[in-house]
């Protein structure tokens, strides 16, 4: 089964200029952990999350609607094309310790693809249990 068969097609994305602020509301009114950071061309330059926001912007008091994106933002990314297995963006995410992938075609963030998407389409299931397994064992340690 490949990506394209299991990603979520609409992505709600943020440029690198506009604030932690927004990012934050944009995350809580669209239920989501992650959001793409894409240029106005639509190019993928990073990826912010709620931990993003909180770890990078509020712990250290920044105004958050003053801190931009690209200050928070998490520049070390994975990524998946939508030809690709969905054995391979599991066995990704197992290794980089994520929950969700941006689906990039030609540069572009054309999908995201989340261990959700992956269990839902229930062929995979030792390679989605892995991952979620080693994601949840590095969050339990973190906790600690």
């Amino acid at each position: 089964m490949l990506v394209k068969e299991v990603m979520t097609p609409h992505v709600v994305s943020i440029a690198p200029e506009e604030s932690a602020a927004l990012a934050a509301r944009l995350l809580a009114r669209h239920g989501l952990g992650a959001l793409p950071v894409c240029s106005a061309e639509g190019i993928l330059r990073g990826m912010v999350t709620d931990r993003d926001i909180v770890l990078r912007c509020v712990a250290p008091e920044a105004d958050p609607k003053s801190v931009p994106v690209k200050e928070i933002m998490s520049r070390r990314l994975a990524a998946v094309a939508p030809e690709d297995d969905v054995r391979q963006a599991a066995r990704l995410m197992a290794r980089r310790q994520i929950r969700r992938l941006p689906v990039v075609a030609d540069g572009n963030v054309v999908g995201m693809v989340s261990l959700g998407d992956l269990a839902q389409c229930g062929r995979y299931e030792m390679e989605i249990s892995r991952a979620l397994t080693d994601i949840s064992s590095v969050v339990q340690k973190l906790s600690e």
